[in-house]
């Protein structure tokens, strides 16, 4: 599977186009982004892609991948988990206030989106701590999509609209939030994709946990 991320230069410098071959497939199958490496190379025209098959022909950076809502299959106890109460509190006390949204959830997705790590990065592209995908920061107006600020205010930004959207149903959206509110749209409710219900009921768990903790 390859993405690919092209600055247009006629437009400003921060504006990205973003092509991802087979992403629609992947989500259609449930398939799972789990544990496999990730290429960056730039090509002579200045596209940056990211391919997990290793290039041959040219430099390029192994990128290390954080994808903890794609792992279906985990060894870590939801229940019993640490908590991180202390990482970006405040950032996520500011847009939660701004955007209407319970921070118990957003640290709840935050959690299971990237255990808390802005520089995560999953194999089809979303990015940083609430796991953005370019084109939807863009649309979100999120510059800097590593810079925790921006994208926690992107990110609450986007669930606001998702459980305005759902009349405040935390599981139709954060199953939304993980499969897309087409797929919700299509199946009536929660995809029965195996990755999102599973990511659904671990974010059930960890708001639960959090809004007890706070």
């Amino acid at each position: 599977m390859l993405a690919k991320l092209t600055t247009n230069q006629s437009k400003k410098a921060d504006t990205v186009r973003v092509v991802l071959l087979a992403l629609l497939a992947l989500s259609i199958n449930g398939v799972a982004a789990q544990d496999k490496p990730i290429y960056k190379y730039k090509d002579k025209d200045g596209v940056v892609s990211f391919s997990d098959m290793q290039p041959i022909d040219r430099h390029f950076e192994l990128i290390k991948v954080d994808c903890y809502a794609c792992k279906v299959s985990t060894h870590v106890d939801w229940h019993k988990t640490k908590l991180i109460q202390d990482k970006y509190h405040s950032q996520i006390l500011t847009a939660s206030i701004r955007f209407e949204v319970d921070p118990a959830l957003v640290k709840a997705i935050i959690h299971a989106e990237s255990h808390f790590k802005k520089d995560a990065v999953s194999r089809v592209g979303a990015q940083g701590l609430m796991q953005l995908m370019p084109a939807t920061a863009q649309e979100l107006g999120v510059k800097n999509p590593f810079d925790a600020k921006d994208n926690i205010n992107g990110g609450v930004k986007h669930l606001a609209k998702l459980l305005k959207k759902y009349n405040g149903n935390t599981r139709l959206a954060s199953a939304a939030y993980n499969a897309g509110e087409g797929a919700v749209k299509k199946y009536g409710g929660i995809p029965p994709y195996k990755e999102t219900k599973v990511y659904v009921e671990r974010v059930q768990i960890l708001h639960k946990r959090y809004k007890s903790a706070s």
